[in-house]
């Protein structure tokens, strides 16, 4: 193996790694926002049974976009 290819290789490992973090990162704010109050989280029970329900989905959304990396590649 060539030097040229090692480094492709650890630089896409750190590339994946760092986009992984990110989609993770981007849904977990996307999921968990503010509804009003200064302190964050829901405003009403209504908006924590949404946000409870948000978390779940939210799992889902990371192994679809898992999937289709992996698809992708």
């Amino acid at each position: 193996m060539n030097l040229d290819r090692l480094m492709t290789m650890i630089s896409r490992l750190f590339v994946r790694k760092a986009i992984n973090a990110a989609m993770t990162k981007g849904i977990d704010m996307a999921t968990r926002g503010t509804a009003g109050r200064a302190g964050g989280g829901p405003a009403t029970p209504a908006d924590a049974e949404q946000a409870r329900k948000a978390r779940g989905i939210d799992k889902r959304a990371r192994q679809a976009a898992r999937l289709t990396r992996r698809l992708g590649r």
